[in-house]
């Protein structure tokens, strides 16, 4: 790994630079750092990149010389070994504010990783393209008012709220439309996306993307498929090492860091599979429902109008069809699979042949899912 040395993120900064031990008890799980270089620029000094050969190796070469050190986001850790004096910005500490201790995992990140890599996204959806989900779309109503004036609430704030409903019910969808209609930023991010590859990767990447939210502020965070990161521990097997990531998570909605007029919006397909210590953080559980057999009609009728062929079969056959649907199974899977099989066919109008071959389609897909357990 090349680094270049950043004279300047030294020279300028106010924080503290950490050199001495303390008295802390608290063991800090992870640490990442970045290396900045030398505190001063002379002749005789030629320093001005280094290169991490085997991390694993640095890590202990690290902790050894720091153990018992106080460490906190934003000080420095200085070498006295090999190069001394050289310069590492603590970029992230979890808990911050702990001490390095001898299971401490301290990781180096790369220049390039070190730059923002996060984008708010930007959609067209208003709250009337999400078909029903009345009751989800009346509480989020609380949301829209706080970031509209955040400064009012205070204490008061909604800062953390859960998603749930099964897949396709319109979850994403109706935060896309809450960030489109007050015109905030809006963070999605899928919750596997914050697994790395090292211990630290994804505490840096969670502690980046609040950072990034708050000073877009007000803006929201969107973690879809949260439950990926944080299940319940009677699924132990399941959960793999993802101990790092819900922690990190706890920090951030424990308001440890700041987020005046950020919003997190977690979303779960199934709300019972998930980690209590990160489901009791949200404050309001809102629930999506299927959508009824009236809704499911204006789904229909809604895609419909931009339909590229004709549709043969009626509308009311194709609620009735639809039973059991959610609204993107209703899109995706119903009528876009079978207008896809009537144009493969040269056909020029979608026939109840098409339909049947989707429902076929959809049933032969969740047969296949189920084998997959059997």
């Amino acid at each position: 790994m090349q680094t270049n040395n950043q004279n300047n993120d030294v020279n300028k900064s106010t924080n503290t630079i950490t050199t001495s031990k303390v008295n802390n008890n608290k063991e800090a799980k992870a640490v990442v750092l970045k290396a900045v270089g030398y505190p001063f620029n002379f002749a005789l000094m030629d320093g001005s990149n280094i290169e991490i050969s085997d991390k694993v190796l640095f890590e202990q070469y690290a902790r050894d010389q720091w153990i018992g050190m106080d460490v906190s986001e934003g000080t420095y850790l200085f070498d006295q070994k090999i190069i001394p004096d050289f310069a590492f910005k603590v970029i992230t500490v979890f808990p911050n504010n702990s001490v390095i201790g001898e299971n401490t995992s301290i990781v180096i990140v790369e220049e390039e990783k070190v730059k923002p890599t996060l984008k708010s996204i930007k959609t067209n959806f208003s709250i009337s393209d999400v078909v029903g989900q009345e009751s989800a779309k009346k509480k989020a109503k609380v949301i829209m008012k706080y970031l509209h004036e955040p400064e009012k609430f205070g204490e008061w704030a909604p800062r953390n709220i859960l998603f749930y409903g099964l897949p396709g019910t319109g979850k994403t969808m109706l935060a896309k439309a809450l960030s489109n209609e007050i015109k905030v930023p809006l963070y999605l991010i899928k919750a596997t996306s914050l697994i790395g590859d090292h211990v630290g990767d994804g505490a840096y990447k969670i502690h980046e993307l609040f950072t990034l939210a708050q000073k877009t502020s007000p803006s929201i965070i969107f973690i879809d498929e949260i439950d990926a990161v944080a299940l319940h521990r009677s699924y132990q097997s399941l959960r793999g090492d993802v101990s790092e990531i819900v922690n990190a998570l706890l920090t951030e909605m424990d308001g440890i860091n700041p987020n005046k007029g950020v919003i997190t919006i977690g979303a779960t397909n199934n709300i019972e599979t998930l980690d209590y210590a990160i489901r009791s953080r949200f404050e309001q559980e809102i629930e999506f429902a299927m959508p009824t057999e009236q809704e499911r009609k204006q789904i229909i009728e809604n895609n419909l109008k931009t339909f590229p062929l004709k549709m043969e079969v009626p509308t009311e056959k194709l609620v009735q069809i639809s039973k059991g649907m959610s609204g993107r199974d209703i899109k995706e899977k119903l009528l876009k699979t079978g207008l896809h099989n009537a144009i493969s066919n040269d056909k020029k109008t979608v026939t109840k042949q098409d339909i049947k071959y989707a429902i076929d389609m959809k049933k032969q897909k969740q047969n296949e899912v189920k084998n997959m357990f059997v």
